[in-house]
């Protein structure tokens, strides 16, 4: 005679084999039923992909049948009772300690190149902090904002583990899965691409600027994302490529750049999508000239009003942080109209000049010296 199902739970690390116990339970709770990892796992409360290595193992040892494959689905077989470790009881699970919440940040975050990252506020908690419970919960985030607000860097920040992909109009399928390369002695080997790297190790797949992609190259991560946790490399004959526990795909979206489409398709894969705007009080802090800031700030608003396409981010600010003790403030204000798109030169040196209290022109070679 079996138990109750599990109740849903946050994800914890359980003992070995604790959860394939749990899957076998389930599958015989609902004997009869066909069901797909993605529905085990929202039962169980745990990642798709700890509940399809659990049903792999079952499988192989014919205590679990798959049923279908396109979704996975799973059923119940006469010898899964012999995988149940015990009845799982509302005893039993109170003994299962609760996950412990990610920990709250006090300071910076070294990124892997050994840059620091300062922390924003996202739903009451450090953004790395917010994003790594994302992860945890296998929530997919899609992170949008103009170029240089500091997508990458939180990203970066948030998961030591990442594997980027920087997304263009050129990247192909055989970008993500890999395709034949020719080694020095003239064979071809299969190199795998980033997706199977990331799926293989259980880490972080980063597609920066994923909208510039093209949505039939997209789709081959689709299925990674989905409760099928597994891909098919059809350029390396057919073979399947399952995600290990920990696999999980964030993507950079900035909007308004040339090409960058967000679709139905890659928008509806990303139950997280997080606005990502330019920190002036963090330039501020960081030492960039207040001057410079305010200029940043007054093209703000002048950009929520329509009246110009083009606002300074932390990147351009950070720039000009660095030139103005080269070649002075003055010019590094040349610099910001010099960088600004061209229909916006104008009003940027209006503004620059008000706020500097003098005429600024862009940074530009002069007569021969």
């Amino acid at each position: 005679m079996t138990g109750p199902t599990p109740a849903p739970a946050a994800p914890t690390r359980l003992r070995n084999g604790h959860l394939r116990g749990m899957v076998a339970q389930l599958l015989l709770d609902r004997a009869g039923t066909d069901l797909t990892v993605r529905e085990i796992a929202r039962t169980l409360g745990h990642s798709s992909g700890a509940v399809g290595n659990a049903l792999k193992v079952l499988t192989a040892r014919g205590q679990a049948k798959r049923t279908t494959t396109a979704p996975l689905r799973y059923r119940a077989t006469d010898t899964t009772p012999a995988a149940v470790l015990h009845p799982i009881s509302s005893v039993a699970r109170a003994a299962i300690p609760e996950p412990e919440a990610p920990p709250l940040l006090s300071g910076p975050v070294r990124r892997p190149g050994g840059q620091l990252y300062h922390p924003r506020n996202l739903a009451g908690l450090p953004d790395v902090t917010a994003l790594r419970a994302l992860r945890q919960a296998g929530v997919p985030a899609l992170l949008y904002g103009p170029p240089g607000t500091g997508k990458t860097s939180v990203v970066e920040a948030a998961f030591p583990d990442l594997v980027t992909l920087q997304g263009d109009g050129d990247t192909t399928v055989a970008d993500l899965v890999g395709e034949y390369t020719q080694t020095p002695d003239g064979r071809y080997v299969f190199v795998h691409g980033p997706l199977v790297t990331a799926m293989r190790e259980g880490r972080t797949l980063f597609l920066d600027d994923a909208t510039l992609i093209p949505p039939t190259v997209l789709a081959v991560v689709y299925p990674a994302m989905d409760g099928r946790r597994r891909i098919v490399v059809k350029a390396h004959g057919g073979e399947v490529i399952e995600a290990a526990e920990g696999f999980y795909v964030v993507a950079g979206h900035n909007p308004g750049v040339h090409g960058a489409v967000l679709g139905d398709a890659l928008s509806s894969r990303f139950s997280a999508q997080i606005l990502v705007t330019s920190d002036y009080d963090l330039a501020t802090e960081l030492g960039v000239d207040r001057r410079a800031v305010r200029v940043a700030r007054n093209l703000a608003t002048r950009h929520a009003s329509g009246e110009i396409g083009w606002v300074p981010q932390l990147r351009e600010l950070l720039s000009f942080h660095t030139i103005a003790p080269v070649l002075g403030a003055v010019t590094a204000a040349g610099n910001l109209i010099g960088i600004a798109p061209e229909e916006d030169r104008e009003i940027v040196a209006e503004v620059v000049r008000a706020v500097f209290g003098t005429a600024v022109q862009p940074l530009a070679l002069g007569a021969r010296i």
